[in-house]
């Protein structure tokens, strides 16, 4: 206070100047200390939010590799046995068109721009020289995508037992499915598992089937399958059919694919 007394009135000044200078030096440093510490906080939130959007893109990515790996685009696939019965409630000359993005491999009867024939009720087939089929028979080679994102996978011992349950599902009768079995069971039984998806548009929007007349009702079964040495798991696949009303045509075939 003393040495203040004997100051001039410049040198007041000049001590005043000094005083706030220092204050506001002191006040920086306190700012500059809050905004470290924001800085921190703010840079810590970064950091953990980058790990959170790492672990989602490993998360979609391991999702992503799953859900493509089910759907499994095979080149050169063979439709195999494909087979149409017709059972009309009366003789009727039917008309069959299949409008298949492939290449036919075989046919019988022979497919000339589609087969026409006289359909009995208990499935007989006529045509225009009088010899009779059970059934109209195609296979052939396309490049078409299979949907293997549900179905089922089964020991091999089982797969026949299993083929039975499914078919009556998928509204097959009892010969249509002893047909399918006889067919395809031993490409699969001696297999250590069968993973198995029955096929919807996947199939049916690759071979589009044309009959006039027009069927009340209308059953599809196409299987798509591949052999696994070890058990797979599948989510499971809901299997139903359509009641048979009046005309009915049945198509049953499948196809073994391989990753």
């Amino acid at each position: 206070m003393e040495d203040e007394f004997y100051m001039t009135e410049e040198q007041r000044i000049q001590r005043e100047l000094e005083k706030e200078e220092l204050k506001k030096k002191k006040l920086q440093k306190k700012a500059d200390r809050k905004n470290t510490k924001a800085y921190k906080i703010i840079k810590r939130i970064i950091i953990a939010a980058l790990i959170l959007f790492a672990v989602y893109l490993v998360f979609i990515c391991i999702f992503e590799r799953d859900r493509i790996e089910r759907r499994i685009k095979i080149k050169s696939l063979t439709k195999r046995k494909p087979v149409i019965y017709l059972y009309t409630e009366e003789p009727t000359n039917v008309s069959v068109k299949l409008d298949y993005k492939g290449r036919f491999t075989v046919t019988y009867p022979s497919y000339k721009n589609g087969w026409n024939v006289t359909a009995e009720p208990d499935g007989t087939l006529t045509d225009s020289d009088g010899k009779k089929y059970n059934y109209l028979y195609w296979e052939g080679e396309d490049n078409n995508d299979y949907d293997m994102s549900e179905g089922f996978c089964v020991k091999g011992s089982d797969t026949a037992g299993f083929l039975e349950e499914a078919l009556e599902k998928l509204g097959l009768t009892r010969r249509e499915a002893n047909e399918f079995i006889v067919y395809w069971l031993p490409y699969m039984e001696g297999n250590a598992y069968n993973v198995i998806s029955f096929q919807k548009e996947a199939y049916t929007d690759c071979a589009v089937l044309d009959v006039s007349p027009e069927p009340d009702t209308v059953i599809r079964v196409f299987m798509a399958y591949y052999p696994s040495e070890k058990a797979v798991d599948i989510p499971a696949q809901q299997l139903t059919a359509p009641e048979r009303v009046g005309f009915t045509v049945v198509e049953w075939g499948g196809s073994k694919i391989t990753k």
